[in-house]
Protein backbone atom coordinates (compact mmCIF):
# COMPACT_ATOMS: atom_id res chain seq x y z
CA UNK A 1 0.00 0.00 0.00
CA UNK A 2 1.23 3.49 -0.87
CA UNK A 3 1.61 6.18 1.78
CA UNK A 4 -0.09 9.47 0.84
CA UNK A 5 1.38 12.95 1.31
CA UNK A 6 0.35 16.30 -0.13
CA UNK A 7 0.23 20.07 -0.02
CA UNK A 8 -2.77 22.09 1.19
CA UNK A 9 -3.33 25.69 0.19
CA UNK A 10 -5.68 28.01 -1.69
CA UNK A 11 -4.91 28.26 -4.55
CA UNK A 12 -2.47 25.39 -4.91
CA UNK A 13 -2.45 24.47 -8.63
CA UNK A 14 0.86 26.29 -9.24
CA UNK A 15 2.73 24.36 -6.51
CA UNK A 16 6.01 22.66 -7.42
CA UNK A 17 5.93 20.52 -4.28
CA UNK A 18 4.35 17.46 -6.00
CA UNK A 19 7.15 17.47 -8.61
CA UNK A 20 9.83 17.73 -5.91
CA UNK A 21 8.46 15.19 -3.45
CA UNK A 22 7.33 12.56 -5.97
CA UNK A 23 10.81 12.65 -7.53
CA UNK A 24 12.37 12.19 -4.09
CA UNK A 25 10.06 9.29 -3.18
CA UNK A 26 10.85 7.57 -6.48
CA UNK A 27 14.62 8.01 -6.11
CA UNK A 28 14.50 6.83 -2.48
CA UNK A 29 12.45 3.83 -3.68
CA UNK A 30 9.65 4.54 -1.22
CA UNK A 31 6.07 3.43 -1.78
CA UNK A 32 4.67 6.93 -1.39
CA UNK A 33 2.78 9.45 -3.51
CA UNK A 34 2.34 13.23 -3.09
CA UNK A 35 -0.61 15.26 -4.37
CA UNK A 36 -2.02 18.81 -4.24
CA UNK A 37 -5.20 19.47 -2.24
CA UNK A 38 -6.95 22.79 -2.73
CA UNK A 39 -8.53 23.69 0.61
CA UNK A 40 -10.58 26.85 1.08
CA UNK A 41 -10.02 28.67 4.40
CA UNK A 42 -13.53 27.82 5.59
CA UNK A 43 -12.82 24.10 5.03
CA UNK A 44 -9.46 23.95 6.82
CA UNK A 45 -10.68 22.31 10.04
CA UNK A 46 -12.61 19.57 8.25
CA UNK A 47 -9.65 19.00 5.89
CA UNK A 48 -7.30 18.45 8.84
CA UNK A 49 -9.79 16.00 10.36
CA UNK A 50 -9.75 14.25 6.99
CA UNK A 51 -5.98 13.82 7.22
CA UNK A 52 -6.51 11.58 10.24
CA UNK A 53 -9.53 9.80 8.76
CA UNK A 54 -7.71 9.01 5.49
CA UNK A 55 -4.39 8.31 7.27
CA UNK A 56 -2.53 10.83 5.10
CA UNK A 57 1.05 10.56 6.39
CA UNK A 58 2.20 14.14 5.96
CA UNK A 59 1.36 17.54 4.55
CA UNK A 60 3.07 20.66 3.32
CA UNK A 61 1.07 23.76 4.28
CA UNK A 62 1.10 26.86 2.11
CA UNK A 63 -0.77 30.17 1.80
CA UNK A 64 -3.17 31.03 3.43
CA UNK A 65 -3.16 28.23 6.04
CA UNK A 66 0.28 28.40 7.73
CA UNK A 67 -0.92 30.32 10.77
CA UNK A 68 -4.52 29.13 11.08
CA UNK A 69 -3.65 25.42 10.88
CA UNK A 70 -1.84 25.51 14.25
CA UNK A 71 -5.10 25.42 16.23
CA UNK A 72 -6.12 22.10 14.62
CA UNK A 73 -2.91 20.16 15.39
CA UNK A 74 -2.21 17.85 18.32
CA UNK A 75 1.34 19.01 18.84
CA UNK A 76 3.55 21.82 17.48
CA UNK A 77 7.34 22.02 17.79
CA UNK A 78 8.70 24.96 19.81
CA UNK A 79 10.32 26.67 16.80
CA UNK A 80 7.06 26.66 14.82
CA UNK A 81 5.21 28.05 17.84
CA UNK A 82 7.81 30.77 18.22
CA UNK A 83 7.50 31.64 14.52
CA UNK A 84 3.70 31.41 14.67
CA UNK A 85 3.43 29.41 11.44
CA UNK A 86 3.49 25.75 10.40
CA UNK A 87 4.45 24.60 6.91
CA UNK A 88 4.90 20.87 7.61
CA UNK A 89 2.64 18.28 9.26
CA UNK A 90 3.60 14.74 10.25
CA UNK A 91 0.89 12.18 11.01
CA UNK A 92 2.44 9.88 13.58
CA UNK A 93 0.00 7.11 14.48
CA UNK A 94 -2.97 9.46 14.27
CA UNK A 95 -1.27 12.32 16.09
CA UNK A 96 -0.71 15.42 13.94
CA UNK A 97 2.56 17.24 14.65
CA UNK A 98 3.40 20.66 13.20
CA UNK A 99 6.84 21.91 12.15
CA UNK A 100 8.33 24.88 10.32
CA UNK A 101 11.09 24.21 7.77
CA UNK A 102 10.78 27.53 5.92
CA UNK A 103 13.33 29.25 8.15
CA UNK A 104 15.90 26.48 7.59
CA UNK A 105 15.25 26.57 3.83
CA UNK A 106 15.80 30.32 3.81
CA UNK A 107 19.14 30.10 5.68
CA UNK A 108 20.38 27.22 3.51
CA UNK A 109 19.59 29.25 0.37
CA UNK A 110 21.72 32.12 1.74
CA UNK A 111 24.46 29.69 2.76
CA UNK A 112 24.60 28.26 -0.77
CA UNK A 113 25.25 31.78 -2.07
CA UNK A 114 27.91 32.39 0.60
CA UNK A 115 25.88 35.16 2.27
CA UNK A 116 26.53 35.96 5.94
CA UNK A 117 23.71 37.54 7.97
CA UNK A 118 25.60 37.98 11.25
CA UNK A 119 26.03 41.67 12.19
CA UNK A 120 24.17 42.79 9.02
CA UNK A 121 21.18 45.11 8.69
CA UNK A 122 18.19 43.30 7.15
CA UNK A 123 15.06 44.85 5.62
CA UNK A 124 12.00 42.61 5.16
CA UNK A 125 9.00 43.43 2.95
CA UNK A 126 5.71 41.85 4.06
CA UNK A 127 4.36 40.51 7.36
CA UNK A 128 2.62 37.23 6.49
CA UNK A 129 3.38 33.61 7.44
CA UNK A 130 6.48 33.41 5.24
CA UNK A 131 7.75 36.70 6.65
CA UNK A 132 7.55 35.30 10.19
CA UNK A 133 9.87 32.43 9.23
CA UNK A 134 12.30 34.87 7.59
CA UNK A 135 12.37 37.15 10.63
CA UNK A 136 13.02 34.13 12.85
CA UNK A 137 15.79 32.94 10.50
CA UNK A 138 17.68 36.25 10.39
CA UNK A 139 17.35 36.60 14.16
CA UNK A 140 18.82 33.10 14.58
CA UNK A 141 21.62 34.11 12.19
CA UNK A 142 22.36 37.14 14.44
CA UNK A 143 21.47 40.06 12.19
CA UNK A 144 22.33 43.27 14.06
CA UNK A 145 19.23 45.18 12.92
CA UNK A 146 15.93 44.07 11.35
CA UNK A 147 13.28 46.38 9.87
CA UNK A 148 9.92 45.22 8.57
CA UNK A 149 7.74 47.12 6.10
CA UNK A 150 4.13 46.15 5.39
CA UNK A 151 1.26 47.88 3.60
CA UNK A 152 -0.85 47.40 6.74
CA UNK A 153 1.37 49.04 9.33
CA UNK A 154 -0.51 47.46 12.26
CA UNK A 155 0.45 43.98 11.02
CA UNK A 156 4.12 45.01 10.76
CA UNK A 157 3.92 46.45 14.28
CA UNK A 158 2.41 43.23 15.62
CA UNK A 159 5.25 41.20 14.10
CA UNK A 160 7.86 43.70 15.30
CA UNK A 161 6.60 43.48 18.87
CA UNK A 162 6.55 39.68 18.73
CA UNK A 163 10.18 39.44 17.62
CA UNK A 164 11.65 42.62 19.12
CA UNK A 165 12.45 44.27 15.78
CA UNK A 166 11.50 47.59 14.10
CA UNK A 167 8.26 48.20 12.15
CA UNK A 168 8.24 50.87 9.46
CA UNK A 169 5.34 52.40 7.47
CA UNK A 170 5.20 51.30 3.82
CA UNK A 171 5.56 54.95 2.68
CA UNK A 172 9.05 55.05 4.26
CA UNK A 173 10.24 52.18 2.07
CA UNK A 174 11.65 54.63 -0.49
CA UNK A 175 14.23 55.65 2.16
CA UNK A 176 15.17 52.08 3.18
CA UNK A 177 18.80 51.00 3.29
CA UNK A 178 20.83 48.07 4.65
CA UNK A 179 22.83 45.00 3.66
CA UNK A 180 20.10 42.52 2.74
CA UNK A 181 16.56 43.18 1.45
CA UNK A 182 14.05 40.32 1.45
CA UNK A 183 10.80 40.37 -0.54
CA UNK A 184 8.18 38.10 1.10
CA UNK A 185 4.98 39.55 -0.44
CA UNK A 186 3.12 38.17 -3.49
CA UNK A 187 4.02 41.26 -5.55
CA UNK A 188 5.64 40.03 -8.76
CA UNK A 189 4.01 36.59 -8.66
CA UNK A 190 3.15 35.90 -12.32
CA UNK A 191 3.38 39.64 -13.03
CA UNK A 192 6.04 42.20 -13.90
CA UNK A 193 5.88 44.34 -10.75
CA UNK A 194 8.31 45.22 -7.99
CA UNK A 195 7.45 46.53 -4.50
CA UNK A 196 10.47 48.86 -4.63
CA UNK A 197 12.07 51.15 -7.19
CA UNK A 198 15.55 50.63 -8.62
CA UNK A 199 16.98 53.48 -6.52
CA UNK A 200 16.11 51.70 -3.25
CA UNK A 201 18.01 48.58 -4.34
CA UNK A 202 21.19 50.62 -4.90
CA UNK A 203 21.43 50.83 -1.08
CA UNK A 204 21.68 47.04 -0.60
CA UNK A 205 24.24 44.36 -1.35
CA UNK A 206 21.90 41.34 -1.46
CA UNK A 207 18.28 40.98 -2.64
CA UNK A 208 16.22 37.84 -1.96
CA UNK A 209 12.76 37.28 -3.49
CA UNK A 210 10.61 34.46 -2.10
CA UNK A 211 8.57 34.54 -5.33
CA UNK A 212 9.85 32.05 -7.93
CA UNK A 213 7.26 32.42 -10.70
CA UNK A 214 8.77 34.01 -12.75
CA UNK A 215 12.21 32.86 -11.65
CA UNK A 216 13.72 36.28 -12.26
CA UNK A 217 11.13 38.74 -10.97
CA UNK A 218 11.24 42.44 -11.73
CA UNK A 219 12.52 42.95 -8.16
CA UNK A 220 15.50 40.63 -8.83
CA UNK A 221 16.11 42.04 -12.32
CA UNK A 222 16.38 45.55 -10.88
CA UNK A 223 18.61 44.23 -8.08
CA UNK A 224 21.00 42.58 -10.55
CA UNK A 225 21.04 45.73 -12.67
CA UNK A 226 22.38 47.78 -9.74
CA UNK A 227 24.94 45.14 -8.72
CA UNK A 228 23.16 43.26 -5.91
CA UNK A 229 23.58 39.54 -5.39
CA UNK A 230 20.10 38.32 -6.46
CA UNK A 231 18.65 35.15 -4.89
CA UNK A 232 15.43 33.56 -6.17
CA UNK A 233 12.77 31.82 -4.07
CA UNK A 234 13.25 28.42 -5.70
CA UNK A 235 16.32 27.76 -3.52
CA UNK A 236 14.27 28.29 -0.36
CA UNK A 237 11.53 26.02 -1.74
CA UNK A 238 14.11 23.32 -2.42
CA UNK A 239 15.76 23.38 0.98
CA UNK A 240 12.57 23.65 3.03
CA UNK A 241 11.34 20.64 1.04
CA UNK A 242 14.52 18.69 1.82
CA UNK A 243 13.88 19.34 5.52
CA UNK A 244 10.25 18.17 5.13
CA UNK A 245 11.43 14.92 3.58
CA UNK A 246 13.76 14.34 6.53
CA UNK A 247 10.82 14.76 8.93
CA UNK A 248 8.56 12.40 6.95
CA UNK A 249 11.06 9.70 5.96
CA UNK A 250 13.57 9.94 8.85
CA UNK A 251 16.25 9.83 6.11
CA UNK A 252 19.12 12.16 5.22
CA UNK A 253 18.92 12.96 1.52
CA UNK A 254 22.14 12.30 -0.44
CA UNK A 255 23.69 15.31 -2.16
CA UNK A 256 23.21 13.82 -5.65
CA UNK A 257 19.43 13.57 -4.99
CA UNK A 258 19.26 17.17 -3.72
CA UNK A 259 21.08 18.30 -6.89
CA UNK A 260 18.71 16.24 -9.07
CA UNK A 261 15.67 17.83 -7.40
CA UNK A 262 17.20 21.30 -7.84
CA UNK A 263 17.91 20.70 -11.53
CA UNK A 264 14.36 19.38 -12.07
CA UNK A 265 12.75 22.37 -10.31
CA UNK A 266 14.75 24.94 -12.31
CA UNK A 267 13.98 23.14 -15.56
CA UNK A 268 10.25 23.10 -14.75
CA UNK A 269 10.11 26.80 -13.84
CA UNK A 270 12.08 27.82 -16.95
CA UNK A 271 9.50 26.00 -19.11
CA UNK A 272 6.45 27.59 -17.47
Amino acid sequence: MYEVYGVIGYPVGHSLSPLMHNLAFRELMLKAVYGAFEVKPKDLEVAIKGVKALNIKGLSVTVPHKEEVIKFLDEVEDKALEIGAVNTILNEEGKLKGFNTDWIGFLKALEEEGIEVKNKKVVILGAGGASKAVVYAVKMAQACEIEIFNRTYEKALELAQKFGIKAKPWEDLKEAFGDLIIQTTSVGLNSWESPVEEEVLTRFKVAFDLVYTPLKTKFLSLAEKVGCVAIDGLKMLLYQGVEQLKIWTKKELPLNLINLIKETLYKEVSQR
